[in-house]
């Protein structure tokens, strides 16, 4: 009995050395979180990273080598704050949305004009909203639309994913017309130029951007659904959600956040 027992403790050695081992390695895992030096974890050192969907412009577009626009001079003020740059990552908006980009780890924040609601919230955190805005329509200027009533019978062009997409499709059965998809919303724009849809839904700053730098189309109307914009991340980042909110306050009372928007929009905002 003695000798089984020793030689059965003496198998188990070996066994219990690897155990050990491998509790050891366990707690060394690196979780790719790197402390900005302000207890804020970040993804990478020295950099916080902003998922968008590129282009929607002026929040995020391309400019030779650089992406930029207001929602990226607003993350600058973030970046600034912790002592970091900022890097910029394009990727689908709906695996922004739907909380992938911050499960995989391609992100700290996304500013990509997105719009807060409950469905997105389920998925993300939002910052306190730092813009207000509201959806609108786009068509070629020579157009007799005026609404989405005198679209019956005609192709209306949405961008996936967005609250113009579900603006459109909750009138289409009303007034009749038919919704085409587009991934991203320079493709939607192009269409309504080129005669592919009819017209288009999206949020009222892109699109009035737009008709600004192409005079041969128009936004005729503005539908008010009371959208705010926030600033997206990672489920449970209490530390990075207290720290974009007190950035974006602090841009707001020291004036910086009117000048940004003065720079883009070529107004300061409305006060209210």
């Amino acid at each position: 009995m003695a000798s089984r027992t020793r030689q059965a403790v003496l198998t188990l050695l070996p066994v219990l050395a690897l155990a050990a081992t491998a509790t050891a390695c366990a707690t060394k895992v690196n979780t790719g979180s790197q402390d900005s030096g302000s207890g804020v974890p970040l993804i990478k050192p020295g950099k916080i990273v902003t998922c968008t969907h590129l282009s929607y412009k002026p929040f995020q577009f391309s400019e030779g080598d650089k992406t930029v626009g207001f929602d990226v001079d607003l993350v600058d003020l973030v970046a600034k704050d912790l002592g970091v740059t900022q890097e910029i990552f394009d990727t689908p908006f709906e695996t922004i949305t739907s909380g992938e980009a911050f499960n995989t780890s391609k992100c700290d924040v996304a500013a990509a004009g997105m719009t807060i609601n409950d469905t997105r919230k389920q998925a993300i955190d939002f910052s306190d909203p730092y813009f207000d805005a509201s959806q609108a329509l786009l068509v070629k200027k020579d157009s007799t639309y005026k609404g989405l009533e005198d679209l019956k019978g005609k192709k209306v062009g949405v961008q996936q994913d967005t609250v113009g997409e579900e603006y459109a499709n909750a009138h289409s059965a009303e007034f009749g017309y038919t919704v085409i998809q587009f991934e991203d919303l320079p493709l939607m724009e192009t269409a309504v130029r080129t005669g592919a849809v009819d017209a288009a839904v999206n949020d009222n700053g892109v699109l009035l951007d737009y008709a600004k730098d192409y005079p041969d189309t128009a936004v005729p109307k503005e539908f008010d659904t009371g959208d705010k914009y926030g600033i997206g991340m990672k489920k449970g980042s209490t530390t990075l959600l207290t720290k974009v909110n007190e950035v974006l306050k602090k841009a707001k009372d020291s004036g910086d956040y009117d000048k940004i928007y003065e720079k883009w929009f070529g107004k300061k905002p409305e006060k209210k």
